[in-house]
């Protein structure tokens, strides 16, 4: 029996997550899970705000004015900063995305899928200590 591990099937839900995203250029899901895995604690993806056209602001890559996928989930989490936590992302989080993980408190370790147009958000991470591990399941 071959049972796929709970980072799998959390990244699997991240791409199930980005399908409800509405930026033409790139969807994105995140989960932010408990450490044991057993309560998700935020998903998010990216796309306009709430009460917003659900389209892109501009059509210029980087700077469409979509909230980024770990941008919503951070907003969405509630848990205390001091929690430990996973996240686990389609892509590979931008610089500004790391930070706001960072901020967000408790992040252990960063899961991804797919490679970023920039990896500059790996030296943040190291810098700061979360581990980051690239995890290449497919998305649908």
């Amino acid at each position: 029996m071959n049972r796929p591990t709970f980072p799998e099937i959390y990244m699997h839900m991240a791409f199930e997550l980005a399908k409800r995203s509405t930026c033409r250029r790139l969807q994105v899901g995140t989960v932010i899970s408990s450490v044991d895995y057993r309560r998700i604690l935020a998903v998010g993806y990216n796309g306009n705000a709430t009460g917003l056209d659900n389209v892109c602001d501009r059509e210029e890559p980087g700077n469409c004015g979509c909230l980024h996928s770990e941008e919503n989930a951070t907003i969405n989490c509630v848990e205390r900063r001091d929690t430990p936590k996973i996240v686990l992302v389609t892509h590979l989080p931008c610089v500004q995305c790391a930070k706001r993980l960072i901020n967000l408190g408790g992040v252990q370790k960063i899961y991804y899928a797919r490679e970023y147009r920039s990896s500059d958000s790996l030296e943040i991470f190291k810098k700061v200590g979360i581990e980051i591990e690239h995890l290449p399941v497919s998305g649908k």
